[in-house]
C-alpha cells in the first residue's frame, strides 16, 4: 500500500536510538524514551497561502529531522509504526 500526506503533512519513520550510554550501560527497551529524531517517509504537496498558491514544504523525503517529543499521531501503515505530523512540528532538519 502506498500512503500519500495532504497539504503540509509529513510522515516520519522514528529512527532507533543508541542501545548503550557512552559508558557502556545497555538501557532496556521499557526505560529507553521514544527518539525525537527521524527520517522523512513522504511529504504532501503543501499549504495554500491567502492568495491560494500552494507553498512547497521544505523537507523532502529521505531528510533527518528533529521534531518534539509528543509532535505527530502515531499510525501503523503495512506492519511499520510511522508519525504523520504538521511540517511546522519539525524543529529542523540534520545536514551532514
Amino acid at each position: 500500500m502506498s500512503f500519500r500526506p495532504l497539504h503540509d503533512r509529513v510522515v516520519v519513520r522514528r529512527v532507533d536510538s543508541e542501545e548503550k550510554t557512552s559508558g557502556g550501560i545497555i538501557i532496556p527497551d521499557s526505560a529507553k524514551e521514544k527518539p525525537s529524531e527521524g527520517e522523512v517517509v513522504s511529504v504532501g504537496a503543501g499549504a495554500r497561502d491567502e492568495s491560494g498558491k500552494v507553498q512547497a514544504l521544505d523537507v523532502k523525503a529521505g531528510d533527518r529531522v528533529l521534531f518534539g517529543k509528543w509532535s505527530g499521531t502515531e499510525v501503523k501503515i503495512d506492519g511499520e509504526d510511522l508519525l504523520i505530523m504538521k511540517e511546522s512540528d519539525i524543529m529542523g532538519v540534520i545536514e551532514g
